[in-house]
């Protein structure tokens, strides 16, 4: 820029030494002519290489965005594919959960079933033995408990004091009792006898344990000479350690001097049954 401004005052110097005063008039002014339109060329330049300079920076930007954007839209396409592919496990896990709840369910149902038909089965067993047995003397109980049978017998009414012979009156309870076992083909009958606390020894029995198993075991072949299969009996002494009552006096020892008959559904029938139950749940 400076050096045509340079060349130009030395050819206006040049000229102004060999041509008129007109004409150097002329050439001066068309020299300020063409000197406004370089200043105004120039300065468009300018602006044109600033807003050259600012279109690459914005150019490079919008790059730089569409750079982020397609990466943002490559990630969002992954997780779209992960999130299907564990939308679809989800729906899978939820449909077995919801499988395995419906298998658990009709479990419960059964078992409920079984129990509704074992709690009838224990109360028709119940009205059964009142029946046969009879609920007029005080010495005889029969009830249930933890869903068991049984009848308790005061020992007065079975033994003498200090006996393990069965007394006459309570072989007619006991020929009730076979009646009632028989009648129940599932069921078996554990004799239970207990004694009191005071400490006991004749001829070949030395303690409390002997007299509750002898006198259970009296009981037992009672009731098989009774027609009671023998299979079906099962014979227990617990001594004096299930008292009633306390053993501080000469009525609670009396009350705690007792046999028990439970009856009890066969066990192995109750196997055979939640092993049937089972094989049918996993037909289904």
């Amino acid at each position: 820029m400076k050096k045509i401004v340079l060349l130009s005052l030395t050819a206006l110097l040049i000229l102004s030494s060999c041509v008129s005063k007109k004409e150097f008039a002329a050439l001066e002014a068309k020299h300020k002519t063409t000197k406004d339109l370089l200043n105004s060329a120039t300065i468009k330049l300018n602006k044109c290489l600033a807003e050259e300079a600012t279109a690459a920076e914005r150019g490079n930007q919008l790059e730089a965005r569409l750079a982020d954007l397609k990466a943002t839209n490559k990630d969002l396409i992954q997780t779209s594919k992960d999130m299907t592919v564990l939308t679809s496990k989800g729906a899978s896990n939820l449909e077995k959960s919801l499988e395995s709840l419906k298998e658990k369910d009709l479990k419960i149902s059964r078992l409920q079933d079984a129990l509704t038909k074992k709690d009838s089965v224990t109360l028709a067993l119940v009205s059964s033995l009142k029946k046969e047995v009879g609920l007029d003397d005080e010495d005889i109980q029969i009830n249930v408990e933890k869903s068991v049978v049984f009848i308790s017998l005061s020992d007065k009414l079975l033994f003498k004091s200090g006996s393990y012979t069965i007394t006459e009156k309570a072989k007619t309870i006991l020929a009730k009792v076979a009646t009632v076992i028989n009648g129940k083909p599932n069921f078996e009958a554990m004799v239970e006898g207990h004694t009191d606390s005071d400490p006991y020894k004749r001829g070949v029995l030395i303690d409390n344990w002997d007299l509750s198993v002898k006198r259970s075991t009296a009981i037992v072949r009672a009731l098989q000479d009774l027609g009671v299969a023998p299979d079906k009996l099962i014979a227990a002494g617990r001594s004096s350690y299930v008292p009633l009552v306390e053993n501080n006096s000469a009525a609670n020892k009396s009350t705690n001097r007792r046999t028990k008959i439970l009856i009890l559904p066969k066990i192995d029938q109750f196997y055979n049954m939640i092993e049937n139950e089972m094989k049918s749940l996993s037909k289904e």
